[in-house]
């Protein structure tokens, strides 16, 4: 009994001086662990005479429940003054002037895309979104070009599976969307990412977007086509720009033409974006294949339209005179950092 009465005074004394959550663990380990001072005394006990046992017993279990709750009260004691003194050291001087926050910017392909929605949307053209994952059907076999078709080897395809592709173009978006509108008139752009399995160069890339333009209704001739696509590009590029078109093939359009505009970055004067010609081609455009119409549900006797397709990252080089696609998605800062927050 007298070795419990000083292992209590002595533990309550050290108990008082622990100041900090190690010291407290410590404590605990001392006198109340597996190996602690109160813990082998219990141990003992057995070998004491019979009629003792029940009295030391009953005194080691009282001394062990003071411990646990003197030992619970102390720390939370301790947590009180270490989250006192924590923020006492944190505090924060409210008249200092605020910190900016880092905020992000818009990619230049989005700030384009935008730009070029909010063009079209004044002609009329509203937004369609298409699917990016195409099959066989749509991305070839609808856009008049059946298997073994010599005109799919103008697209390097990403296949998925025997009939599941990664979209080369965003003209199956034509055959979606005539079929969501139909009967009615249509005028719509599909912008997307298009899949190619072409070598990367300062003109050209494996993933890359495009916007798709469709307008179908009665009497839609080139000459629309042309005026369309000849205000675009003076609402974005400016009014001294200069166009032309060139007779070309596709298998959705009849006939096809490729339009060209003047190059920004090197003036006309020539330059590894414009192959030193002095043009750049921002994209095929046409009339809507009367196959291609009566795929989409309409009548080519009653119904026209016309079809372009334009590639984005060509559009945001021209206009931000960048002579390199690879830096539009090198996700290098120092190229990013130079768009605006804007729109």
């Amino acid at each position: 009994m007298t070795t419990l009465e000083l292992m209590e005074q002595n533990a309550l004394s050290e108990l008082q001086s622990a100041s900090t959550g190690e010291e407290l663990e410590a404590w605990h380990q001392e006198y109340l662990g597996r190996k602690g001072a109160l813990t082998l005394f219990m141990r003992t006990i057995g070998s004491l005479p019979a009629d003792e046992r029940p009295l030391v017993g009953q005194a080691a279990n009282s001394l062990r429940q003071v411990l646990e709750q003197r030992h619970q009260e102390r720390e939370a004691a301790v947590k009180l003054t270490e989250l006192a003194v924590g923020l006492e050291r944190e505090s924060v001087d409210v008249t200092l002037p605020g910190r900016r926050p880092v905020t992000g910017r818009l990619h230049p392909i989005t700030q384009t895309l935008r730009r070029i929605y909010a063009i079209f949307g004044e002609m009329g053209f509203q937004v369609f979104d298409a699917r990016e994952v195409e099959t066989d059907l749509y991305n070839f076999g609808l856009l008049n070009m059946p298997p073994h078709h010599p005109a799919r080897d103008m697209w390097d395809t990403f296949y998925i599976s025997d009939t599941a592709l990664l979209r080369t173009h965003t003209s199956p978006g034509q055959i979606h969307a005539m079929r969501a509108y139909y009967p009615q008139p249509i005028r719509v752009i599909l912008p997307g990412r298009c899949h190619r399995y072409e070598q990367v160069t300062a003109r050209s890339d494996s993933m890359f977007y495009q916007v798709e333009g469709l307008a179908v209704g009665h009497g839609i001739t080139m000459a629309d086509l042309k005026g369309v696509l000849g205000s675009f590009t003076r609402q974005l590029f400016g009014p001294e720009r200069q166009m032309r078109f060139r007779s070309s093939y596709f298998p959705f359009t009849e006939p096809s033409v490729e339009v060209d505009m003047d190059c920004t970055i090197c003036s006309g004067d020539g330059c590894r974006v414009c192959k030193q010609s002095g043009w750049v081609e921002i994209g095929g455009a046409g009339v809507v294949h009367p196959t291609v119409l009566r795929n989409g549900g309409y009548d080519p006797e009653e119904f026209s339209g016309f079809a372009f397709g334009m590639g984005i990252e060509r559009m945001a080089m021209l206009l931000h005179g960048i002579d390199d696609i690879r830096y539009f998605y090198s996700n290098d800062l120092r190229f990013l950092r130079q768009f605006g927050r804007l729109m």
